[in-house]
């Protein structure tokens, strides 16, 4: 899972169905595009028979039908498609791993999808001293090829086939950010295709050096999520305090080896009270151990409580090896998320792994595929009160809902991601030490509505001390925008006063919003969590 994956939460859950996965197309090597090699684009029209395969993405409940999808392989082509289709007042949409929880690209509205499959290069720059990731580029190749080449990583999340397009600019997690930091935290510069106000599109590139006159663009690239100011062609990644130009220097080195922990804990030994004091022991632990320095920030780990008509739910947890008493530390986590709840848990896996293979492969992370799915999120900041506890019992104890695939899920957080200041980066949540996904899944569109209901209901019961919203700057603080949830932005349904840029942006949207500005002042690019112009 990236952080989390949303697209399967259980360990051999018999799911049927899944997202198509279709081959990206070839892509030139840096000596063959300087050569002038780098393939033409696709055209893709509903008369092919790529078509199908190529509206939709990984949440198979949203489907467009755009005019046509054109894969690209180049900047320049990037430049072309975007001109193309503002000269003709076509909306567009760029796409790239293609799993994005809501429609934003594959909806009625947008009638050219700009697909970046052909841009998923990994390269080292020497005249950026930085890693060159192309937006196309899916996680597991990215994590690969890192680790390879030079031993490097970027602490992202953990479901393979997430494109960095989407994720890294949305402010992306995953099992080493607590140790690591967020990928917006490693990120040196971006190229972008943005439209200017005479309607030309243009390329750009920004950093985050001080005396860079468009480094605002760079910082609004670190946390406001896709789709905002232009198509995304290129990210530089080098950590902040990197020197030389040695690749093998530029990035964070993952652990060589991991200790890798599954337990599963029985619905039929669990009531109210012991079930909440395991969320209890959870955010406790995290609070405890979420300093920037603190030792405990080796650790990571997922409380993923599944619905009680799946029979029982799972903790995955890695621990980075080289930090001395591994195994200790994991016991004693072990033993205080368990401490007075009275029940044992069972143990499915306990044993060490190669990083990559546990961040590619283990099913503790990587878990199977579902094809459709809704997902809402919340920061947790400060215990959470015993009404928020009592409330997810109550959802994932109801006897109206069919489940078994109903979540609430919390997840490690803070460590060295606090260590940045909120404004430093467009990721505002930086004092929090704990993420809550709750996500629905299943396989029946005749299922949807039962499904939306269910999520709906339960996220306004758990907090409805704060109008249904997690409400930033309390116990919570705010919502996770690469976990999109269109909901928050819809009257009828965010009903709290609290504004859906508010729950993601906080203090940072009228910074965003003068970015948007500046780069895209036609609003070309925009979808339901998009940044407005002010």
């Amino acid at each position: 899972m990236t952080e989390l994956s949303r697209r399967g939460l259980m360990k051999g859950a018999a799911v049927t169905g899944g997202a198509l996965a279709l081959p990206a197309p070839a892509v030139a090597t840096a000596a063959e595009a300087a050569a002038g090699a780098v393939p033409p684009p696709v055209h893709v029209t509903p008369h092919d028979p790529r078509y199908k395969g190529l509206i939709s993405g990984s949440n198979q409940r949203w489907s467009g039908n755009p005019d046509y999808v054109r894969v690209v392989s180049s900047v320049d082509q990037v430049v072309t498609a975007v001109q193309e289709a503002v000269d003709k007042g076509l909306k567009i949409a760029v796409r790239s791993g293609g799993h994005c929880d809501e429609d934003f690209v594959a909806n009625s509205e947008v009638r050219v999808v700009i697909d970046m499959a052909g841009l998923h290069t990994i390269e080292y720059d020497p005249a950026m001293r930085a890693i060159a990731v192309g937006p196309g580029a899916l996680l597991g190749s990215v994590y690969r090829t890192l680790y390879k080449r030079w031993g490097v990583v970027l602490p992202g999340g953990t479901c393979p086939t997430v494109g960095a397009g989407g994720h890294i600019v949305g402010g992306g997690y995953g099992a080493l950010s607590r140790s690591r930091g967020l990928t917006v935290d490693h990120l040196y510069a971006v190229e972008l295709v943005h439209v200017d106000k005479d309607g030309r599109a243009r390329k750009v590139v920004a950093t985050r050096e001080a005396g860079d006159p468009h480094r605002e663009l760079w910082w609004a690239h670190t946390g406001a999520g896709g789709g905002n100011f232009g198509v995304i062609t290129r990210y530089w990644l080098r950590s902040p305090k990197a020197t030389g130009t040695d690749p093998a220097g530029l990035l964070p080195k993952p652990p060589s080896e991991v200790l890798l922990s599954d337990v599963s804990w029985s619905w039929d030994d669990l009531d109210e009270t012991s079930f909440t004091r395991l969320l209890r022991n959870f955010n406790a632990w995290h609070e405890r151990n979420s300093a920037p320095d603190s030792p405990g920030r080796y650790l990571f780990s997922q409380l993923k409580a599944m619905h009680k008509s799946a029979g029982y739910f799972r903790m995955s947890t890695t621990v980075d090896t080289s930090v001395p008493g591994a195994e200790k530390l994991l016991d004693d986590y072990l033993a205080a998320i368990g401490e007075g709840t009275g029940v044992t848990y069972h143990v499915n896996d306990r044993y060490r792994a190669p990083w990559l293979y546990a961040v590619t492969e283990w099913s503790g992370m990587v878990e199977p595929s579902v094809p459709r799915w809704k997902s809402k999120s919340a920061y947790v900041r400060k215990a959470m009160p015993d009404a928020q506890l009592k409330a997810v019992h109550r959802a994932l104890t109801r006897s109206d809902y069919p489940g078994p695939y109903g979540m609430i899920a919390l997840v490690g957080f803070g460590g060295k991601i606090n260590e940045v200041a909120s404004g430093d980066t467009a990721t505002a949540q930086r004092d929090s030490f704990a993420k809550m996904l709750y996500c629905s899944l299943w396989t029946d569109p005749a299922d949807d509505a039962v499904h939306d209901r269910w999520i709906r209901s339960s996220y306004q019961d758990v907090y409805a001390a704060t109008g249904g919203v997690p409400r930033p700057g309390g116990v919570n603080d705010g919502c996770y925008i690469n976990y999109a949830d269109a909901d928050l932005a819809d009257p009828a349904l965010n009903t709290s006063g609290v504004p859906w840029h508010q729950l993601y942006f906080k203090d940072n949207y009228p910074r965003l919003q003068r970015v948007k500005a500046t780069w895209d002042p036609r609003d070309v690019f925009s979808h339901r969590l998009g940044i407005r112009l002010p």
